[in-house]
């Protein structure tokens, strides 16, 4: 997927993917994580997800990584709050009250940024990427992030055309996952016509 499909996305309105109440399965299964309320948590490719809310309201830091500069923007727009910018080579950072959204390729994401990350939430990003994106970044994910951080990850399942959003087998997230984390199908939703969302919990071996 190149960054040009995604800004079209974004610029068009085209965002079926952002949901405007905060996920069911984040709520009903968080706690399996078992984290202190403190906890750096890591959420790729955010989008303007109001699920950062929710996970502030537990008291965790947040650090969003988004590649559209207008998702940041709206972000905190749309949600009353006024974030401080800073820049750098490869970010543009916006922060305000404990959440922090890096705007910029999550593929160039300098190590150093995975330092202090206790938790990994995932509900939009492996179902993104076409396969050989989902295998570099499942990669760069179990080689980077520090040792014992849990992740939960929510995928789909369904029957048809592809996307995005793409249909990801439990064969496939244990195939991207399974040398360094123990997993656990929680639970499945039905997702209307688009079939199931399936949340599963990772945590190291």
């Amino acid at each position: 997927m190149e960054h040009a499909f995604w800004h079209a996305r974004w610029e068009e309105g085209r965002i079926g993917f952002h949901q405007q109440e905060i996920n069911a399965q984040l709520q009903r299964h968080w706690s399996a994580l078992n984290l202190a309320a403190d906890t750096k948590v890591l959420v790729p490719l955010c989008g303007k997800s109001r699920d950062m809310l929710w996970l502030r309201e537990q008291e965790h830091s947040v650090v969003g990584v988004e590649l559209n500069q207008g998702a940041c923007e709206a972000f905190f727009a749309e949600n009353g709050a006024e974030a401080a910018v800073a820049g750098s080579a490869s970010y543009q950072a916006y922060r305000c009250d404990g959440i922090e959204l890096l705007c910029g390729d999550m593929f160039a994401l300098d190590a150093t940024r995975f330092d202090g990350v206790g938790a990994v939430y995932d509900r939009a990003a492996l179902v993104a990427l076409p396969p050989e994106m989902r295998r570099a970044y499942a990669q760069m994910l179990c080689e980077q992030l520090p040792a014992g951080v849990p992740m939960l990850l929510i995928t789909m399942e369904f029957e048809g055309e592809q996307g995005p959003p793409f249909a990801i087998a439990e064969s496939e997230v244990r195939d991207l996952y399974g040398e360094r984390f123990e997993i656990s199908r929680l639970s499945e939703t039905e997702d209307g016509p688009k079939g199931k969302d399936v949340a599963y919990l990772l945590v190291d071996k």
